[in-house]
C-alpha cells in the first residue's frame, strides 16, 4: 500500500512524533501498549478488527536506514490470535505546504484466519486504520486533522500494505498488519 499524508506540523516535529513510543501508542488506533526495546527498535502490543475477524497482535519493529528528519525504513512482524502478519515500509517526510508531507510505501504478508477473509476487507481496514492514525498523530500533537485525506490506490488486488502504522508505521502496527498473502 502506498500513500501520502500532509499534517500541518512542523518536518522535525513530526519526525519526533513518529519515533516517540508514547504518541504512537496513543495514536494507533487499538494499541495497547508500545515500547522501544533497543536503538531504533519497538515492541507493540495492538487489537484490531477486519471483518468478522477480531485479532490481538504481539509485534516488533525495526527501523533502519535511518535519515533524521527525512526517511527510514522498517521491518516488522507480528503474531497474534489470528494469524501472523510481517513486511517492510518505507517512510519520507518533506516539508511542503506549512507542514510535512508523509510518503510511505509497505508490502506485508498475513497468514492465518486474516489471509482468509479476503483482501477487499484487509484493504478497507488498512486504509481506515491508517487514515485514523494520521488523524490522532496531528489532534495529538495540536493541530487540526485534513479532513478528506487521499492515500493511492493499490496497483491490484494483491498489492501489499500498511495496517501500520504505522503502522501505521503504522502501523502503524495495525495498519501493517492487515493486507493480502500476495503483496
Amino acid at each position: 500500500m502506498k500513500g501520502e499524508q500532509h499534517v500541518p506540523l512542523s518536518q522535525d516535529q513530526t519526525w519526533e512524533a513518529l519515533n516517540d513510543p508514547d504518541v504512537l501508542a496513543n495514536c494507533i488506533p487499538g494499541c495497547e501498549s508500545m515500547e522501544q526495546t533497543g536503538d531504533n527498535e519497538f515492541k507493540a502490543k495492538v487489537r484490531t478488527s477486519v471483518g468478522p475477524v477480531n485479532a490481538q497482535f504481539k509485534g516488533k519493529v525495526k527501523l533502519s536506514d535511518v535519515n533524521p528528519p527525512n526517511s527510514y525504513k522498517m521491518t516488522f512482524k507480528g503474531d497474534g490470535t489470528a494469524g501472523f502478519a510481517q513486511g517492510t515500509a518505507s517512510v519520507q517526510l518533506a516539508s511542503s505546504d506549512g507542514g510535512t508531507t508523509i510518503n510511505y510505501d509497505a508490502q506485508a504478508k498475513v497468514g492465518g484466519k486474516l489471509a482468509q477473509i479476503g483482501s477487499r476487507l484487509i484493504d478497507g481496514a488498512a486504509r481506515k486504520m491508517a487514515d485514523e492514525f494520521f488523524t490522532n498523530l496531528t489532534t495529538h500533537l495540536g493541530g487540526n486533522p485534513q479532513t478528506d485525506p487521499k492515500p493511492e490506490q493499490p496497483a491490484a488486488k494483491s498489492a501489499g500494505g500498511l495496517a501500520g502504522l504505522l503502522a501505521a508505521i503504522n502501523n502503524i502496527l495495525a495498519r501493517l498488519f492487515g493486507r493480502s498473502r500476495d503483496s
